[in-house]
């Protein structure tokens, strides 16, 4: 897991400079410059590689995380995107539409051949896979586990309904995938982040999903307008009563260990050792976004 908080991708198309330069006013987690779906038409892909290399290195987004979208592997564009956006400024990439984790073996091979080739420190550009079709849905363990660069795993699930033939419901339809998508991020301490919400003037539907993907154990959600980041902070924020819950927890297990008392109880709920660990983690989620806005603020 990466020591800054990943409660929102927002993504930005990187043809678009009025965009690029605007989303430095909100305070996403992690900026993605896209070059994939949203980049069209297909002449548009050079002046969005050209656009995110110039306002990276003209240090625009300084205080943010900054992750580039690429091409899918059969597209014939994306050793030309990895080649000119392998630089200092750049996190990482979202690799979109892989299918096995072959897929994610040979992106992190080309990385790393450019890496070479420029002289930079192996391992210097993590991964996110995107999850998109129902292979890699029913890959998502291997995906997870076939490079050291893999942070998290998104999912994606307009191309992913598409391809099953079925239609978009997130109760029933999605359910199954996400679920599975959590699964295999967390048994391979890699970060589940849920799919976009596309009704991005709906907030009653994506407080239905953010509900439903905290449930489920996400760690974030694609943004696609800065109109969703204030629910989507909330959602992935501890509130103050699971961060009080969680310090009274840890305090009170102390105590009971201290005193030979066994298994410490809190309103009337022993606390067990799944409980201490859960209680740590909403305290280290916590601490890590702290980090992330003290770190601005100073900046």
């Amino acid at each position: 897991m990466v020591n800054y908080p990943l409660r929102s991708l927002m993504f930005v198309p990187a043809h678009n400079e009025k965009l690029i330069q605007g989303v430095i006013r909100f305070d996403a987690d992690v900026i993605v410059l896209d070059l994939e779906d949203s980049v069209q038409p297909f002449q548009m892909k050079q002046v969005a590689r050209d656009n995110a290399e110039k306002y990276i290195k003209q240090g625009l987004f300084k205080n943010y995380k900054v992750f580039i979208r690429v091409n899918d592997l059969e597209s014939g564009q994306i050793l030309k995107d990895v080649h000119q956006l392998t630089i200092e400024g750049v996190e990482g990439f979202l690799c979109p539409k892989v299918r096995t984790g072959k897929d994610v073996y040979f992106f992190d091979k080309l990385i790393e051949t450019i890496e070479c080739e420029k002289n930079i420190a192996k391992n210097s550009f993590k991964i996110i896979p995107i999850i998109e079709t129902t292979a890699s849905v029913l890959n998502a363990q291997d995906i997870c586990k076939a490079s050291d660069r893999v942070i998290a795993i998104a999912f994606g699930s307009e191309d992913f309904i598409t391809d099953m033939h079925g239609i978009h419901d997130e109760a029933l339809t999605l359910f199954t995938a996400r679920a599975l998508i959590v699964l295999a991020a967390r048994a391979n301490n890699v970060a589940p982040i849920d799919t976009a919400c596309i009704n991005v003037h709906d907030n009653e539907d994506l407080e239905r999903n953010l509900i439903l993907a905290k449930k489920l154990g996400f760690e974030g959600m694609i943004v696609l307008s800065p109109k969703q980041l204030p629910l989507v902070h909330k959602y992935f924020t501890p509130s103050e009563k699971e961060i009080i819950e969680a310090k009274e927890m840890l305090k009170l297990s102390e105590e009971a260990e201290k005193e030979a008392k066994g298994v410490a109880v809190m309103d009337g709920k022993f606390i067990g050792p799944p409980l201490v660990k859960r209680a740590k983690n909403i305290l280290k989620k916590y601490q890590t976004i702290l980090n992330k806005q003290n770190y601005v603020k100073n900046e």
